[in-house]
């Protein structure tokens, strides 16, 4: 395989871990930033909700400029303005200022966040078969980077804004120095820019990309509402302990990391439909055991269950946005990306109402129905191909054609 090639593969990799350890620097800083600031809880709520405007106008934003100018320029740009905006969290000294620094935050992340993933969709074309879900999996390598540097930092009796400093100062080299692995686009790679698999009319490809994007919010809800009720589940429904509680949470995670380890391999032999749809049916499965076991062992089970089957589908999702048409990658991405993040967001927000209305385990249930949902809905991707070569008809079943590395 082309030595360039896999220098922009291990370049891709290094922006995901770029963007996840960001991101991850300002979550495991929240506490000491939400003392200093002096905010409640519920205003900090709030401001989270100007972090996710920020980033989905950056989204759209990056998707249009990384179709005109390409990933080379975007991806890097992104990556040192979000470096550099990583600190302005840490120097905000009331609710206003750091308000203001969240959007501006979100913003540049959002940036980083499409132009990457455009950017994975062109070496996964190059490559001829699925290596998207690998680049998912070390962005929550990034967050552990984060957590570590932010616990040795904390130890040397640093500020929340120094730590941020000093990290997003490492960041800035890290994009610049490796944006020369980039890439130089769609056309520079051997891929045709006409739309693959489908024959669809505009209109078509149209909304197969909002179905896409529409199946992303489903999928990415049932994350977000993971990552902020699974501890509470354990603690308020089950009554265990606060460490225990907390190892809830680590399972969901540990497991979703390592499906999308293994996703690429799985994908390039059965097919991205078949991941996504039984994936997603065995995050109904998982969910299910935590809404309706009495049990800790049940609940584990069904988190664990929850984050392997979860692990494989936005991967797959953004995938075939990506690929649907190479001219038009980035704002394809930015569509899928961006409804997504939102649902993220609100995951949290919309279980918390429904537990108003019924207990936190039955609330899941919700999830299930996404879950299922998005199983059925999995037929969008049959006609979606990552193998498929210049003047070579689409493969006609699920499982994609692929070449050897």
């Amino acid at each position: 395989m082309d030595r360039s090639l896999r220098a922009a593969r291990v370049a891709t990799y290094v922006y995901f871990v770029l963007c996840g350890t960001l991101m991850g620097a300002w979550v495991v800083h929240i506490p000491a930033i939400e003392e200093r600031v002096g905010i409640t809880h519920a205003t900090l709520g709030g401001l989270l909700v100007l972090l996710g405007l920020g980033a989905f106008l950056g989204m759209r934003v990056a998707g249009r400029l990384t179709d005109r100018f390409g990933t080379r320029i975007v991806v890097p740009t992104g990556g040192v303005l979000c470096a550099a905006a990583l600190v302005l969290p840490g120097l905000a000294h009331n609710a206003w200022t750091l308000g203001a620094a969240l959007l501006v935050f979100g913003f540049c992340n959002g940036c980083l966040d499409v132009g990457m993933n455009a950017h994975a969709v062109h070496v996964e074309k190059a490559y001829g078969r699925p290596v998207m879900s690998g680049f998912h999996a070390t962005f929550s390598v990034g967050g552990v980077l984060a957590a570590l540097v932010a616990a040795a930092t904390s130890s040397a009796g640093a500020s929340p804004a120094a730590g941020m400093a000093a990290l997003g100062a490492v960041g800035i080299v890290t994009a610049l120095v490796s944006a020369r692995a980039l890439l130089p686009g769609a056309a520079d790679t051997g891929n045709d820019t006409q739309t693959h698999g489908t024959g669809a009319s505009p209109a078509g490809a149209r909304r197969r990309i909002w179905l896409l994007a529409a199946l992303a919010l489903m999928v990415m809800l049932s994350e977000g509402a993971a990552n902020d009720w699974s501890a509470l589940h354990f603690k308020d429904v089950l009554g265990t302990s606060t460490s225990t509680a907390a190892i809830a949470y680590g399972t969901f995670a540990a497991a979703m990391t390592t499906g999308r380890l293994l996703a690429d391999r799985l994908a390039g032999r059965f097919g991205p439909m078949a991941i996504l749809r039984h994936g997603a049916a065995v995050a109904a499965v998982g969910i299910t055991l935590v809404a309706l076991g009495p049990w800790m062992w049940t609940a584990f089970t069904g988190w664990a269950l929850f984050g392997l089957g979860l692990s494989g589908c936005v991967p797959q999702l953004f995938s075939a946005a990506g690929h649907a048409d190479p001219a038009a990658a980035g704002a394809n991405v930015s569509r899928v990306a961006g409804l997504g993040y939102l649902g993220m967001l609100a995951g949290p927000a919309v279980i918390g109402w429904l537990s108003h209305a019924v207990a936190l385990n039955h609330a899941f249930l919700l999830l299930t129905l996404l879950c299922t949902t998005t199983a059925v809905a999995a037929g969008v991707l049959r006609t979606h191909s990552v193998g498929t070569r210049r003047g070579e008809p689409a493969p006609t079943g699920d499982r994609p054609h692929h070449t050897s590395a």
